[in-house]
């Protein structure tokens, strides 16, 4: 991805989460330059890799497979803390596919904050980790549903699909009904070493830097901290 993309990508992203009256910390939209006085301060957003989170997933296709997000806090597993949570938004866009896959560990809510329909594809997994072809039983706002293996559950805003560790899934925002502010509540969230996807997927892009970063994100900290 270029950087100029990614750049234009968080102010839309802004502009998004303004319409909808949902507010990110200030840090958020410091220029890289603000980092260096603060980074001694800010020691668990940098471990935790709290902050924006932009992916392609290797394909070069940002609208067709990509996604956007912004972790809001995190614990982490390789230190002795009492946060044993996490939290990230999402922006999702209209047939804008996160590639199927699954948590070793994490078990996560999904949430359709506001927007359009989120569309869920779930599979069970074997213990090969494969595709299950068996149907899959999950909860949707606390109530049971049996889902045939593939198929769809979608969320209407307010509504929420609990996600099991071994749990593949694929989602999109449903044409027509425009993008989906969802958000994500779960365990410790550990993107280097706790995602299964089905197939060959790249977690965080190849920067093509080919302007100044508008703000960091959670895979600049190392370089420029």
């Amino acid at each position: 991805m270029k950087r100029s993309q990614i750049n234009a990508l968080m102010a839309e992203a802004s502009a998004f989460l303004e319409s909808h009256h949902f507010h990110l910390p200030p840090w958020a939209f410091w220029k890289p330059g603000d980092w260096a006085d603060q980074a001694m301060r800010c020691e668990e957003i940098i471990e935790n890799m709290l902050g924006w989170d932009i992916t392609d997933f290797g394909s070069g296709r940002f609208a067709e497979c990509g996604l956007l997000l912004f972790t809001l806090r995190n614990g982490n597993t390789a230190r002795r803390v009492r946060k044993t949570y996490a939290e990230k938004l999402l922006i999702v866009e209209e047939n804008q596919e996160t590639p199927l896959h699954f948590h070793w560990s994490k078990a996560e809510d999904i949430i359709n904050r506001a927007g359009g329909n989120l569309v869920m594809e779930i599979y069970g997994s074997t213990e090969s980790e494969d595709l299950s072809d068996k149907p899959i039983s999950v909860q949707v706002d606390g109530i049971q549903r049996d889902v045939e293996p593939g198929g769809a559950v979608v969320l209407t805003p307010g509504e929420s699909i609990c996600l099991e560790p071994g749990v593949y899934h694929r989602f999109f925002a449903a044409p027509g009904k425009g993008k989906v502010l969802a958000g994500e509540v779960s365990q410790v969230n550990d993107d280097r070493t706790d995602n299964r996807f089905h197939g060959e997927v790249g977690r965080f892009p190849e920067i093509d830097e080919d302007e100044e970063p508008l703000h960091l994100l959670v895979t600049d900290y190392e370089r420029y901290l």
